[in-house]
C-alpha cells in the first residue's frame, strides 16, 4: 500500500444503540483525524444507508432491538458486494460462542466493551489499511480487466476486417459486389433466427456466410470469368472451389473460422445428394450449409449481374418453392416463406442499381 494514503478520509460507519456509545466513538475516531464519521442507531438504517454511502470500516454493536450484530452482517452478506468493507465487532458479550459466531457471520475483528482508546485505534487503522490494500487490488484487477477486454475486442475487429476482406477477395474475381455478401449474410441469420438460433450463433453467421466462396480465389481466370456455358471438364474445375475454401479456411480453432469452413464446404451440397463436393443428402448437410445455400441462390436470383438481368420476385419464389426437396431443405423453404418480408426489407435496404 502505498506510504502516503491519508487513511483519516476513510469512510467509518458507526453502528449502536446507545447515544453516549456513538458519543464515545466518534469522540475517539476525530481526535485522530476521522472526519467521515456516519451514526446510526436503529440497525434497520444500515442496509439503506451503506447502499447511500459505501464506507470502508463498520463498527457494528451485536445486541441492538429490531435487528443484532448477526442479523446486520447477514443483509450486508447478502449483497454479494466484492469490496465489502471489514466489520469490526463491539461487544459487552465476552463468551466464546460469540466470538466465533461473530466472525462466521463476516467480522473482522473483535473488540470487547468497555474498549481501550488505543487499541481501538490501532484495529481501526489496521483494517482501513487492509481494506485499502484490497481495494487497490481489485481496482487493479479491473483495470486490467477492462485492457484486456479491449484489446480482445480489438483483435476481434481486426480479424472480423480481414475476413470480411476476404469474402470480398473472391467477389472481385467473380463479377460480384461487396452488397451481396452483406445481403446474402443478413438472409442467413434471418433464417438461422427463424429456426431457434441464439443470439451468438447468429452473430457468427453473420460473419462467416460472407466466407463460402472464397475457394474461387483458387479457379483459373478463364473458367471463372467465361460468359458462356461451361464444358463438362470445366464445371468439375469450378466446383473444386468448395474444396479449396475450406482448404483455406481450415487449421483455426476459433469458432467463426470453423463455421466459415463448414459453410465454404457444403453451401453447394442438396437436398436430394445431387449437390457437390460431397454429394451429402438431407439433415447429412449441416445446418448452416443449408441456410447459406438458399439465402445464397435467393441473392443471385434477384440481383442484376453483368450476364444477366435480375430475375423477378415472382419467378424466384417459383424457383424456391419447386425446389424444396431437391436443392433446398423443405423446413428451410417453408421458414423462408414465412420470414419473406423481412427478406424484402434487406433487399430494399442494400439494393442496388441495373448493370
Amino acid at each position: 500500500m502505498p506510504d502516503n494514503v491519508d487513511l483519516s478520509v476513510s469512510r467509518i460507519l458507526l453502528v449502536d444503540d446507545e447515544p453516549a456509545n456513538l458519543k464515545l466513538l466518534r469522540k475517539m475516531l476525530s481526535s485522530q483525524g476521522y472526519g467521515d464519521l456516519v451514526e446510526i442507531q436503529d440497525p434497520r438504517q444500515v442496509l439503506p444507508r451503506y447502499q447511500q454511502q459505501r464506507p470502508d470500516l463498520i463498527l457494528l454493536d451485536i445486541n441492538m432491538p429490531h435487528l443484532d450484530g448477526f442479523a446486520v452482517m447477514e443483509q450486508l452478506k447478502a449483497l454479494q458486494d466484492p469490496l465489502l468493507p471489514p466489520i469490526l465487532i463491539l461487544t459487552a458479550q465476552h463468551q466464546r460462542d460469540y466470538l466465533l459466531k461473530g466472525l462466521g457471520s463476516g467480522a473482522r475483528d473483535f473488540l470487547g466493551k468497555p474498549f481501550d482508546r488505543t487499541e481501538l485505534l490501532m484495529r481501526v487503522k489496521n483494517l482501513l489499511e487492509v481494506h485499502l490494500a484490497h481495494r487497490l487490488l481489485h481496482d487493479q484487477k479491473a483495470l486490467l480487466e477492462e485492457k484486456v477486454a479491449e484489446r480482445t475486442a480489438e483483435l476481434n475487429a481486426t480479424r472480423l476486417q480481414v475476413i470480411r476482406r476476404l469474402g470480398r477477395a473472391a467477389e472481385f474475381r467473380d463479377n460480384e459486389t461487396g452488397l451481396h455478401v452483406v445481403r446474402m449474410s443478413q438472409y442467413a441469420v434471418i433464417l438461422a433466427r427463424s429456426l431457434g438460433w441464439n443470439a451468438a450463433e447468429c452473430e457468427l453467421l453473420l460473419h462467416a456466410s460472407p466466407m463460402h466462396d472464397i475457394g474461387k480465389i483458387g479457379i483459373p481466370d478463364h473458367i471463372l470469368l467465361k460468359p458462356g456455358k461451361l464444358t463438362e471438364d470445366e464445371y468439375r474445375i469450378m466446383q473444386e472451389h468448395a474444396r479449396i475454401g475450406a482448404e483455406l479456411l481450415e487449421g483455426d480453432d476459433s469458432s467463426l473460422l470453423q463455421l466459415a469452413r463448414e459453410i465454404a464446404l457444403t453451401h453447394h451440397e442438396k437436398w436430394d445428394g445431387s449437390g457437390y463436393p460431397a454429394g451429402l443428402k438431407g439433415a447429412a448437410i449441416p445446418l448452416s450449409g443449408r441456410i447459406t445455400a438458399l439465402a445464397d441462390v435467393f441473392d443471385a436470383l434477384t440481383s442484376p449481374r453483368p450476364y444477366k438481368k435480375a430475375w423477378s420476385l415472382q419467378a424466384t419464389l417459383n424457383f424456391v418453392r419447386e425446389q424444396s426437396g431437391r436443392h433446398f431443405d423443405p423446413q428451410l423453404v417453408a421458414h423462408f416463406e414465412q420470414c419473406l418480408p423481412e427478406f424484402l426489407a434487406v433487399r430494399q435496404r442494400y439494393e442496388e442499381g441495373e448493370q
